[in-house]
């Protein structure tokens, strides 16, 4: 099965951004590997904005 292109990039580009890791480290990451990362990265963040929330 071929993973869809831009779906790739989206993850890469989301996984750089927060990590700061480079491309090639991101690209070299099994998939499934990749998509727990950015669901870990999303949980990370959505936890962060939830305490921000809180005390405001």
């Amino acid at each position: 099965m071929v993973y869809p292109v831009e779906d790739t990039w989206d993850e890469v580009t989301y996984l750089a951004y927060h990590l700061h890791w480079d491309i090639d480290r991101l690209v070299d990451l099994e998939h499934d590997d990749r998509l727990m990362l950015v669901q870990k990265v999303a949980d990370l963040n959505r936890r962060a904005w939830e305490g921000v929330k809180q005390l405001g």
